[in-house]
């Protein structure tokens, strides 16, 4: 009987030793959780994960893409985690198509009596942040006249002239053609000749078949450069229109996560463009730091050579669209019968996603 107590007694205290070094082991194990390292900070707590998503773009090989361009080569776009794919066209028009059709997520994309059109069909796009506009001090596009042509001395001048476009119902008209509203004459007091290509315009004018012509940058500079052509006006000096937009299918801007951070990184690269080659400074541009850089960037995806890449479009550093002038340009081609019906910019302008891009970015 005594042998069976100190039996007991001795698995007892041996329970009594467990109990209490799990006891310690616990205290311990909490105490180290709830101590937080020495000179740990904010900065190494683990960053939220954005899901990733794809995200097809429709864009041409022009230096108007120039914040794309640098999204997609600084890596502004894999920040977001986004997996951006660069579809090249040809044209404005197939851009936006590409867009309503949904075969492209987001497209970069230009105003004109054809978009007004395909809207008034019922397609679907969303106008999001600005991708070119004609901003005053900024040169980009001109109505162009030969340098022989001593008639020709102010756009009140063009009466009775024959103007070359490239297509008819291009932002390039409209710009003309508010330019001759400005100046005490219409669209009427002008015959309108389509020649379908940039070359076909610069042909015409230095063969002498036409006396006018609609051009943007670099052509303006071509045609000065080769001697047949010089500047009449310059647009920005005349009127502010909205040329271009970073367009959305409407799908693509359902989805406000992916769509805010697509505009982060846009955004981030337009301005990274505006510090390159935007910047002035008592009136006179000033070559930002990362301006070889750009450059570099533009002629990687425009194939163009570094030393014909000298002028460059105002691209808005925060993306903020000229809402006003998109009305403006719905009104005009209404009158002239480009479009057939009118449109509401409210139908088809988002301006909110923009808003909330900056909030997040800080702005």
């Amino acid at each position: 009987m005594r042998k069976v107590k100190i039996v007991m007694l001795a698995v007892m205290l041996h329970l009594s030793t467990l109990l209490m070094a799990c006891g310690t082991n616990t205290t311990t194990q909490e105490t180290q959780k709830e101590t937080p390292k020495v000179g740990a900070t904010q900065e190494e707590s683990p960053k939220p994960v954005k899901n990733p998503f794809s995200i097809n773009v429709a864009i041409s090989k022009f230096t108007t893409n120039a914040p794309l361009f640098i999204a997609m080569e600084k890596g502004f776009f894999k920040d977001e985690n986004l997996d951006v794919t660069f579809k090249f066209l040809d044209s404005g028009q197939a851009i936006n198509v590409a867009v309503a059709s949904g075969s492209a997520d987001v497209g970069a994309g230009g105003f004109s009596a054809d978009l007004y059109n395909m809207i008034s069909a019922g397609e679907k796009v969303v106008a999001v942040a600005d991708k070119g506009r004609e901003e005053k001090t900024y040169h980009y596009s001109a109505i162009v006249v030969r340098e022989d042509d001593s008639e020709i001395k102010s756009i009140k001048d063009l009466k009775g002239k024959k103007i070359g476009l490239t297509s008819i119902g291009s932002a390039n008209q409209y710009n003309i053609g508010m330019m001759l509203e400005k100046n005490g004459l219409n669209s009427k007091d002008v015959q309108w000749v389509s020649l379908n290509s940039v070359s076909g315009l610069l042909e015409a004018l230095k063969g002498k078949n036409l006396d006018v012509i609609g051009l943007s940058e670099p052509n303006v500079s071509i045609a000065i450069k080769e001697g047949y052509g010089k500047v009449l006006a310059w647009v920005s000096d005349e009127i502010s229109p909205q040329s271009a937009a970073i367009f959305f299918s409407s799908k693509f801007a359902g989805n406000e996560d992916a769509s805010v951070r697509f505009l982060k990184a846009f955004i981030k690269g337009s301005r990274y463009y505006y510090d390159a080659v935007l910047a002035k400074k008592d009136g006179n541009f000033v070559k930002g730091s990362n301006y070889e850089e750009v450059i570099g960037i533009i002629s990687k995806y425009s194939e163009q050579p570094k030393e014909r890449i000298t002028v460059f479009p105002y691209i808005d550093p925060d993306g903020k669209m000229n809402v006003e002038d998109i009305k403006e340009q719905i009104n005009w081609y209404f009158k002239e019968n480009y479009i057939k019906q009118m449109v509401d910019p409210k139908d088809f302008v988002n301006t909110e996603l923009l808003e909330k891009t900056l909030k997040e970015m800080g702005e």
